[in-house]
């Protein structure tokens, strides 16, 4: 009972914190109907996720029975717990399933209404700051985009995807208001650090990057906020390299401990898995980026992902059309932010990760961001196109009057 009326409550706070978000940001009511069907495709999702897991397995339902076998506590308390990476989840989820005793699906639902929470949260972030969008086919890629099924899919259940999807656009939502959001740009890492330290080291890194190259952030605040990123990436190296268990940050490091994480499933006789160590790095990054295609797909999922996939691919095609110093310039400082952090985290996963369906869930964190930058690319581009027809329009009337002017001085 106490699993209906906790799922029930929330799902309301959600669907009213929805029209209040709307209201706030002045988002038209054909985009707030949006936010509700993502909302209700998002509850799909996670009782799909949580269906998939009962039946393939997965360390999601190890999370909420505590069946962890890399995590051996002595004595277990909720504190206990307390760490980074599978520790932490194990901690965030001890009240709701030991205590309340909380069934797995509800389980998945509270972590699901999370991942919605993020996807929220970059979905206001493109209709406030995109400057117009475009069709492919006649589809609008905004909204559309945000009904990716691996945007869902890989949101939705109880596990460090979900929280780390969450908080790391809760973070970019934060810092692109930054006056007002710092704070919670503070809260947000916490949680983003705790999930997946390396995670959090990247983007803070990947923060003090965007903030100096930024032109949205006035002077007098760039180099303090800009400052306080570095520091703090500095500071928390130390304690990232101990969570981590790592010598240091330099890119064979970093691949060695993603290559130990993936653990047996990245061999060739798994399922979606690839050889990837006689691969060039062009192809590595393909692999990565756009895999798994038609002639990968080994499962329901893996066969959707293609069709994502290929968009993923044919948006790319457009990034050196589109490319530019004033899209690059005017571009967001969420998205910059995304992005600096997006590329050297792509470049570690790329040359460890030989399983199709592991990248598919690590890059999820991540990879839409890489989507918005080629739609953010081509909108740029497009908007700029626009104003240039317009000046020439105004050019051209201005002429005529003049011309229609000196011809009626001359009647």
């Amino acid at each position: 009972m106490i699993d209906i009326f906790i799922i029930l409550l929330l799902l309301t706070l959600i669907y009213k914190s929805n029209i209040t978000f709307s209201q706030k940001y002045r988002i038209p009511n054909k985009y707030l109907y949006h936010l509700h069907y993502l909302l209700a495709y998002h509850v799909f999702f996670s009782l799909f996720y949580g269906w998939y897991i009962i039946n393939f397995g997965g360390d999601s339902r190890g999370y909420w029975l505590f069946t962890m076998e890399q995590v051996k506590i002595a004595d277990p308390t909720w504190m206990k717990y307390f760490g980074e990476g599978t520790t932490f989840i194990l901690w965030l989820t001890y009240i709701p399933s030991k205590v309340l005793g909380l069934s797995y699906h509800t389980g998945n639902l509270l972590f699901g209404f999370l991942g919605f929470i993020g996807i929220r949260y970059i979905f206001l972030l493109v209709y406030k700051y995109f400057p117009t969008n475009h069709e492919i086919l006649g589809v609008p890629l905004f909204p559309t985009v945000f009904y990716i099924a691996n945007l869902h899919f890989w949101t939705s259940g109880v596990g460090k995807d979900a929280l780390a999807f969450w908080a790391i656009a809760w973070f970019l939502f934060s810092i692109q208001q930054y006056k007002e959001k710092w704070w919670q740009a503070s809260i947000a890492f916490f949680f983003i650090y705790m999930c997946r330290p390396h995670m959090g080291q990247a983007l803070i890194g990947g923060a003090a990057i965007a903030i100096l190259l930024g032109t949205d952030i006035k002077r007098v605040y760039k180099f303090g906020l800009a400052a306080l990123a570095l520091i703090g990436s500095i500071y928390m190296s130390s304690y990232t390299l101990d969570a981590l268990k790592l010598e240091s940050f330099d890119l064979e490091t970093l691949e060695a401990f993603s290559a130990s994480k993936s653990g047996n499933l990245n061999t060739s006789h798994v399922g979606s898995g690839v050889n990837i160590s006689s691969y060039s790095w062009p192809m590595k990054l393909f692999t990565y980026l756009f895999r798994p295609l038609f002639f990968d797909a080994h499962n329901i999922v893996s066969f959707i992902s293609s069709f994502e996939n290929l968009l993923y691919l044919w948006l790319s095609l457009f990034i050196y059309k589109n490319w530019s110093p004033e899209a690059l310039r005017d571009m967001p400082l969420f998205l910059k932010a995304g992005m600096v952090t997006f590329i050297p985290v792509t470049l570690a996963f790329m040359n460890a990760l030989s399983n199709l369906g592991i990248a598919m869930r690590m890059k999820n964190m991540l990879m839409i961001y890489f989507l918005l930058f080629c739609f953010y690319l081509i909108t740029h581009k497009k908007y700029t196109l626009y104003l240039r027809s317009l000046d020439r329009k105004k050019f051209f009337q201005r002429r005529q009057a003049i011309i229609d002017a000196k011809k009626k001085n001359a009647i």
